[in-house]
């Protein structure tokens, strides 16, 4: 969106990627720790996995008459 009050600010230089990263994301300091997860257990028991989804979906295409597959 273009405001005709506002005006362009010039850049005076280009920065490297470096340059940006650290502008981004700042230097890693002793206030942040890096922790390794910990394997959490399933909230539910699932009745079944996407894959055993995907085969029976498979099976029912393949039990289909020869008429009605697409």
């Amino acid at each position: 969106m273009w405001f005709p009050w506002r005006r362009k600010r010039a850049r005076l230089r280009q920065i490297g990627e470096a340059e940006a990263y650290g502008r981004a994301y700042g230097d890693r300091t002793a206030d942040v720790k890096i922790v390794a997860t910990v394997e959490r257990r399933p909230r539910y028991k699932l009745l079944a996995t996407g894959e055993e989804l995907r085969r029976q979906f498979e099976e029912k295409l393949l039990k289909r008459p020869e008429g009605k597959r697409g």
